[in-house]
């Protein structure tokens, strides 16, 4: 009877144990397409033997708990992968829109916009060439209207030019701060997983294999705003580190408390308590800092020397003397600022400094500039002609765009890889799991078989042998 009684205690056990294993399988078939989700599987275990005197006799197996099939290692080099892609996006991102704003599109051969017209560059060159014109016909009404019609679109298609662009910076800016908030909401969520987590594990390690997963996809959001390093606590938790400029551990995470905010003043990105300049290496807040304040602004400062020296070279040749008034008004040295003289007419165009009628003299000395080489090391804030000047200041933008494009495109390849790497061990497959179903399956029908025949055999003792 003793032997029969265990018996049964053993079926019932492993019915209980085969049952979960056939649930958690299911879990796993409805979590096949949540990216977040690691496969799950029930350890077996025995619960021993005892010595009867019958002899030894087995206590039964069972199911002792659900192991979740991550790798934390692998797990992190994920995180390390997609925090280098989230950079690179934002940062040719940030590229793209400055291409945007400066209206033109770039290639190796030439700088056009949208319209097959060229922007400035032919701006600069209608402007010259409109004073050449006004050079062989000073006297002629068409050529002055004309020459002003041309330098009043240069200013113009100038300003806009570095204005957007100024507010491609500030977008970046309001981007980085958006960032800013989300990466303060993670770190708030992932301390309350870690608080839940360990509430939970107390008496059972590892057992909180649902908060683990919400936790890791949480890191993984977290690093593609902010890179973290990750160091495990006692009790399932978890450290969160950052970098400051000299590679010194900032704690933004200390298992269920958040030391300080993370923060950002337009300038310098700080966190921890006290607050520390943080530097991270990667992710969508590095991206956007290195577009804002790398190719963006090159291009505006270049945009404030070509204004600067056209003010001062087409000044210093429409007026000499410095006395009979000058073409753009001095002040107007910087893109954001070059503009037409005040009181500059279509009448009151110079050809010359007071010469007879037809004297081109200060016309054909500013349309000389055109074709002129300046040199920075002669004074001037340039070097080269006006037009190659600004053709090689869109190109350095052009080749922050082309390497930008070829570091998101080999990121995109090495991050696939990574986490193919990890689906091989943390997804969930079909086909495997069909297989366990399964299995599962017929070792619950055949433990029923068992439960059932002892069953019977207990019904024959208690109920039969006595009649």
């Amino acid at each position: 009877m003793a032997g029969l009684y265990a018996s049964l205690n053993s079926s019932v056990m492993a019915l209980n144990a085969h049952s979960r294993a056939l649930e958690t399988s299911g879990k796993n078939l409805a979590n096949v397409n949540n990216a977040a989700y690691a496969r799950q599987r029930v350890i077996y275990g025995d619960r021993g033997t005892v010595v009867t005197p019958d002899g030894a006799e087995s206590l039964g197996m069972e199911a002792l708990g659900v192991e979740q099939l991550r790798n934390s290692l692998t797990d992190r080099q994920v995180m390390r992968e997609a925090a280098l892609s989230a950079s690179f996006s934002a940062e040719q991102s940030g590229y793209q829109r400055a291409q945007a704003a400066l209206g033109q599109s770039i290639n190796r051969a030439t700088v056009t916009n949208a319209s097959g017209e060229s922007g400035i560059a032919a701006a600069l060159d209608d402007f010259f060439n409109a004073f050449q014109s006004f050079a062989i016909r000073p006297t002629d009404a068409g050529e002055r209207q004309s020459l002003l019609q041309k330098s009043t679109i240069l200013t113009d298609r100038v300003r806009l030019t570095d204005g957007r662009l100024g507010q491609v910076q500030t977008d970046l800016a309001a981007q980085i701060g958006d960032d800013i908030g989300t990466v303060n909401r993670l770190l708030d969520t992932i301390a309350e997983l870690n608080a839940q987590i360990g509430r939970f594990e107390v008496n059972a390690p590892g057992s909180a294999v649902d908060l683990r997963d919400q936790r890791q996809a949480k890191l993984e959001e977290l690093a593609t705003k902010l890179p973290v390093e990750v160091r495990d606590l006692v009790g399932g938790q978890v450290q969160l580190y950052a970098k400051d400029g000299s590679g010194n551990d900032v704690l933004l995470v200390d298992g269920t408390q958040v030391p300080g905010a993370v923060a950002f003043d337009g300038t310098q990105l700080t966190g921890g308590s006290p607050a520390v300049d943080l530097a991270p290496a990667s992710g969508a807040i590095k991206g956007a800092l290195t577009a804002r304040d790398g190719a963006v602004q090159t291009l505006r400062n270049d945009l404030d020397l070509l204004a600067r020296q056209l003010v001062t070279a087409v000044n210093s040749a429409y007026n000499p003397t410095g006395a009979t008034g000058d073409f753009f008004a001095a002040a107007g040295t910087t893109a954001g600022t070059l503009a037409l003289a005040a009181g500059l007419t279509a009448v009151n165009l110079k050809a010359s400094d007071g010469g007879a009628a037809g004297d081109n003299t200060l016309a054909l000395a500013v349309a000389q500039l055109g074709p002129r080489e300046f040199s920075t090391a002669a004074g001037d804030s340039i070097d080269g002609t006006f037009g190659g000047f600004f053709s090689q200041a869109v190109s350095k933008l052009g080749q922050a765009l082309a390497g930008a494009n070829a570091r998101v495109d080999d990121q995109a390849n090495i991050e696939k890889l990574v986490r193919s790497q990890r689906d091989s061990l943390s997804g969930v497959s079909l086909d495997e799991e069909m297989a366990d179903l399964m299995k599962y399956q017929r070792a619950f029908q055949a433990s029923s078989r068992v439960f059932q025949t002892i069953d019977d055999l207990l019904d024959v003792v208690v109920n039969r042998l006595g009649h």
